[in-house]
This record gives C-alpha cells, sequence and structure tokens, in this order.
C-alpha cells in the first residue's frame, strides 16, 4: 500500500518562551505543500521486518527513523505483523520542511487503515504526538495554527491556491536544537492570528519566523536566497521553521528567473 508524505511550511514563526520539559512554546501557521516522498508498507511474507530506504540519504540509525518507530509504537497496543517498510526520500532532511514528522505520521495513518486498527484522526495525532511535536500535524493535514510545542491546533481560513509557492533549500543542514539554543525568545507584537488575514503583500511587515536572525548571520547564503525571491517578485518570502529551506509566495502566473545554483528548488 503505498502513500506519499507531503510536507509544509510554516508562515511565521513566533519562540515565546521556554517551556520546564526543555521545549519552546511557540506559534506558527503550518500550511501543507505538495512536494511528498514515497512511503509502502506491506505484510512481510517472511516474518522478518525490514526497512528499505532510497532517494536522498538519511544519515543516522535506520532504527531511528520515525517510520520505524511509528510501527513500534503501535505494535505496543495492537497485534502487528512483521511488515516491509519502504521509503523514497525526496523532501530534503534538516530543511524546516517537516518531512521526516511527516513520513512518521504517514505511517501511522497507513498502519491504521491496512490494519484495520479503527483508531480515529484524533487517536493517529495523540500517537503522533509520541513521535515528535509537529507530527500529529500531519494527520489532518489541513492548515493550522499552532501552538504549545507545535502539537496544539486551531484551525486556520489561509488559502494560498491561488498562488505559487517557490521553495529553495540550500546544500546546509541547520541542527533545530542548535537553533533553538541560539533564539531569544520574545513576547508577541503583531497577533499572528490578525496578520494571517491579511492579504499576502502585507505579510512582509507582519510576519516574522524568529530564527533567522541567528541562522542568517551564520549562513548568509540562506538569508541571499530570501533576498532573490523577493527580487524575483515574491509577495511574501521566508525561511521556514528553523531552515534551511526558504520559499516565497507569488502570484499565481509563471516564475521566471529561477536560478539557485546548487540548490534544491520545487515549485507548486
Amino acid at each position: 500500500m503505498l502513500v506519499f508524505p507531503n510536507c509544509k511550511i510554516n508562515l511565521g514563526l513566533n519562540i515565546l518562551e521556554k517551556r520546564p520539559d526543555g521545549y519552546h512554546n511557540i506559534e506558527t501557521v503550518f500550511y501543507p505543500v505538495r512536494l511528498s516522498d514515497a512511503l509502502d508498507i506491506i505484510v512481510a511474507k517472511d516474518g522478518k521486518f525490514e526497512f528499505t530506504q532510497t532517494g536522498l540519504i538519511i544519515e543516522g540509525n535506520k532504527d531511528d527513523n520515525l517510520c520505524v518507530k511509528a510501527y513500534q509504537l503501535l505494535k505496543r497496543d495492537f497485534n502487528l505483523p512483521p511488515v516491509k517498510i519502504h521509503l523514497h526520500k525526496v523532501i530534503p532532511v534538516g530543511a524546516g520542511l517537516g518531512g521526516g514528522s511527516s513520513d512518521g505520521a504517514y505511517a501511522i495513518r497507513l498502519l491504521n487503515k491496512h490494519f484495520s486498527l479503527r483508531l480515529s484522526d484524533t487517536g493517529m495525532a495523540d500517537y503522533a504526538r509520541r513521535l515528535g511535536s509537529d507530527c500529529a500535524f500531519f494527520i489532518g493535514n489541513k492548515p493550522v495554527i499552532a501552538s504549545g510545542r507545535g502539537d496544539e491546533f486551531q484551525p486556520c481560513r489561509v488559502d494560498l491556491s491561488d498562488s505559487r509557492i517557490l521553495v529553495v533549500v540550500p546544500p546546509i543542514h541547520v541542527n533545530t536544537a542548535n537553533a533553538y539554543s541560539r533564539v531569544v525568545p520574545s513576547k508577541i507584537v503583531k497577533s499572528l492570528k490578525d496578520s494571517i488575514l491579511k492579504p499576502i503583500h502585507q505579510w512582509r511587515d507582519s510576519l516574522q519566523n524568529n530564527f533567522e536572525p541567528s541562522v542568517f548571520d551564520r549562513c548568509p547564503e540562506i538569508r541571499k536566497i530570501k533576498q532573490q525571491l523577493y527580487e524575483m517578485g515574491a509577495l511574501y518570502a521566508s525561511m521556514s521553521g528553523s531552515g534551511s529551506a526558504v520559499y516565497g509566495i507569488f502570484e499565481k502566473k509563471e516564475i521566471h528567473s529561477v536560478s539557485f545554483p546548487g540548490c534544491f528548488v520545487w515549485r507548486q
């Protein structure tokens, strides 16, 4: 059974305060985009669990992959047989696009459907939260205002279907934990809930990503990509999450003069 886990972009990202549990309280809008991996899960006829992966290289131990962790998590509560999981990775890793979180959430969705576990969306989201802060978003997979650790959601009416989105990912890995250690939490000056309802061309003055100053200081090439997107005519441009992906939102017309040597470039 094959599914296509998509990624997301952050529309604004406020880091509010550090929590007693070591995480940070945030406020952001998660918006799903169609850039996707491919995930396949079948019953292991030989009775041996196996995880394989192609496409972009994922560093680290396979047992740490969120698809594997999703299977092991559900297996504790349900009588799941051994399976073969194959992930074809297209979404850049360490880019702030939530690709790994999406893979884990889609694994839960796929296992729930394949083995008729009868979990509701709420039930699947509860399991997804145990995998990572933003994993639960990909269960509903609709625009939301995310708060808390990034796992508390309110519906959001933002709609970019009449716009074009250009995502640019330079060959730079931004470590999320390191990015959080460098950011200075701040009180909200402009309400994200109010700002997101404004016309897109007004977002530039009201929607901020609090990770940008520290990341741009260390990686000026990421700042340059954002500047290039505005020079190309973007209505709004921002780094997604803790980076390194940067996206631009354009009016729905062909985007010309796309030149980002050495970068992964994708358009919707």
